[in-house]
């Protein structure tokens, strides 16, 4: 027997939605910060290692441990390259040149990519009317925002280099239904692989810089370094996970609208950044998308479907 999910979230899981979209927004405003005075791998590294301790604080605390299985430790270590190691190096450099507000755009393209590798591997995913709609939309959006750059390598690398990252978040939503099958308890998933990825991203800081010299930044950089590893990554998934939990995947999808509005907003009254009028009309163009992905009703039909728990 299924456990329930709510259809309609509470106020407080509202408020949970809200937070969690306001801290993911804020990586993309604490990640422009940290570019300013570190490199990529050294910005990935603290806050992978930040948030692996935290999370494997707040497992204990709940009374659960990390497997010692030589396999589980082997996904965890896939699962950590493609949700984490690989997508977070990618904004960070993205970040190098394009604002935080056009990234969370770009970033938000995560669902109609997912969409595409999960009829390709799953096969209870399978494309609908409404997702084909949905994901011609969301590119449509993305060709919006370029615009012009595209013939720009300077601003169309960085942007593709985002687009990449939301490819890779979304071959980590796939691969990551394995966990369920495990019956792994989805904290102990996050802090795993959380774990895995870090402790990749910690010799590639090394090679490529010196992140011991991270102690002679900037306050606001250290600052960046303690929120994206503490919010934007451990009581981020903690958040996650329990929204998951009680109102369920549809529901969370939402965050996906509200992640870019909290990026420009921050990026634009703190940062002084500005968005051209195009990319605001590609964001548009997307959020229209995400929305046609997720009717549960078809588009082109007149009869109600029947949905079964």
């Amino acid at each position: 027997m299924h456990k329930e999910i709510n259809q309609y979230m509470n106020v407080k899981e509202w408020i949970m939605l809200l937070f969690l979209s306001f801290i993911w927004g804020g990586s993309f405003f604490f990640n422009r910060i940290a570019v300013s005075e570190l490199p990529p791998f050294t910005i990935v590294a603290y806050r992978l290692s930040i948030g692996a301790l935290f999370l494997n604080l707040f497992i204990r605390m709940r009374g659960l441990r990390l497997p010692r299985s030589i396999g589980m430790w082997g996904s965890f270590y896939i699962m950590g390259l493609v949700n984490n190691a690989i997508p977070f190096t990618l904004i960070v450099w993205g970040q190098t040149s394009i604002a935080s507000g056009l990234a969370s755009i770009l970033n938000a393209t995560t669902p109609f990519f997912t969409i595409l590798i999960a009829h390709l591997f799953t096969s209870d995913e399978k494309i609908t009317v409404n997702k084909v709609i949905g994901i011609v939309l969301g590119f449509g959006g993305v060709v919006v925002i370029i615009g012009a750059d595209v013939f720009s390598t300077a601003q169309v690398l960085p942007q593709l280099a985002v687009l990449g990252a939301a490819l890779s978040y979304a071959v980590s939503g796939v691969y990551g239904r394995r966990f369920r099958r495990m019956q792994l308890p989805s904290l102990t998933a996050a802090a795993g692989q959380v774990t895995a990825s870090a402790s990749l991203l910690i010799p590639a800081a090394l090679l490529t810089g010196r992140p011991w010299e991270a102690g002679a930044s900037s306050l606001p950089v250290l600052g960046s370094l303690v929120g994206l590893g503490l919010f934007s990554t451990s009581i981020a998934y903690i958040i996650y996970f329990t929204l998951l939990s009680r109102a369920g995947a549809t529901n969370l999808l939402l965050v996906t609208f509200l992640v870019p509005i909290t990026a420009i907003l921050l990026g634009t009254f703190v940062l002084g950044e500005q968005l051209a009028a195009n990319q605001l009309v590609g964001m548009v163009i997307v959020f229209v998308g995400l929305i046609s992905t997720n009717l549960r009703r078809s588009l082109f039909s007149f009869s109600r479907p029947v949905e079964k728990v």
